[in-house]
């Protein structure tokens, strides 16, 4: 937290890679590693919707952790003796230390572990995504997406690093600033991004292209979230997400895309905020709504055009153990 009460992100990560050739010394293996992810983290969200689109099931293991954690980091709770059942730990932070017994920063998900060593690889959620796409390219699905088309990279860049600043880590920077001037600056820079957003997205289906790509899995968990938990929670308020026509219908567009809807699940995210963050809801209580019927309403996008995974084809249903509940 900065002195004028803007919060700051600490973004110094594990940026040692998995890639084709192996030369930060872990190679592409299929098997040897596991993502652990928690549904409620949006950040977390981004490497599970990659990893079912490009079709890793079988080469990339996913253990999910509960939705709330202390101070300690997130734990296994939701697997039988609260273990998850490849790694053997409690805690993620336990893999942390096993590679830095003296690890100084937050326990953060998306994170891959090595299996034989039980030591996490990387948490850099950036990368992760891109990873996927890039070096693990041997293993993915037939009919797997282009998700950072070489010719597309520098406007999917610079697209994400707009969405990143004012959208993705803005919602934080409204919910968690200390004074009023930071929150109203962060929820100024919040607005004026989302409102570029609704504009571009009037005339167009997806952010970069004409196929879903990086960007919008970017975009996609924060929106899918807002009226959940930041509209209300991190007081981003100006609008619910429903009462923004290009933005409503393009997240429910994405939400019915095979890969998105099946891997958010609303009632681990309302309960990781809303019980986590005691210095912003003391009282741990969960809203009941909002109303999730909308969800699955017609979005009439396809009138833009476009094709969601351009010459590929859509992922098959999730393995039984990753289903999420449909949406009430």
């Amino acid at each position: 937290m900065a002195g004028d009460g803007e919060y700051k992100r600490d973004q110094n990560y594990i940026t040692t890679r998995i890639t084709a050739d192996g030369r930060d010394g872990y190679p592409v293996e299929p098997g040897r590693y596991r993502l652990v992810v928690a549904r409620a983290c949006p950040w977390a969200n981004r490497a599970s919707i990659v990893r079912r689109l490009l079709g890793l099931e079988d080469a990339l293991s996913m253990g999910i952790a509960g939705p709330t954690h202390d101070e300690r980091s997130w734990t296994f709770d939701l697997d039988p003796g609260g273990k998850d059942p490849v790694l053997g730990i409690e805690r993620l932070q336990e893999a942390f230390f096993k590679r830095d017994p003296e690890y100084p920063r937050g326990i953060t998900v998306p994170a891959i572990v090595d299996i034989p060593t039980g030591q996490v690889v990387t948490n850099d959620f950036a990368q992760i995504t891109l990873d996927m796409s890039t070096e693990w390219t041997a293993h993915h699905r037939d009919g797997a997406p282009e998700l950072y088309p070489d010719g597309l990279r520098d406007e999917i860049d610079d697209v994400a690093e707009k969405v990143f600043q004012d959208v993705n880590n803005g919602v934080y920077r409204c919910g968690f600033a200390s004074s009023q001037e930071a929150y109203e600056r962060a929820y100024g820079k919040l607005w004026d991004r989302l409102d570029w957003l609704e504009e571009r997205l009037a005339t167009r289906r997806y952010l970069v292209g004409d196929t879903i790509t990086e960007a919008d899995v970017r975009l996609f968990t924060t929106l899918v979230r807002f009226d959940a938990v930041y509209h209300g929670h991190f007081k981003t308020n100006r609008h619910k997400l429903t009462e923004l026509p290009a933005l409503w219908g393009y997240t429910r567009d994405l939400f019915q895309t095979p890969g998105f809807g099946d891997t958010t699940h609303f009632p681990q995210i309302k309960e990781h905020y809303y019980v986590v963050h005691t210095m912003i809801n003391p009282t741990g209580i969960i809203p009941s709504g909002p109303d999730l019927s909308g969800w699955l309403t017609p979005h009439g996008r396809e009138e833009l055009g476009g094709r969601p995974f351009g010459d590929g084809t859509p992922p098959g249903p999730p393995p039984e153990a990753e289903r999420v509940p449909d949406p009430a």
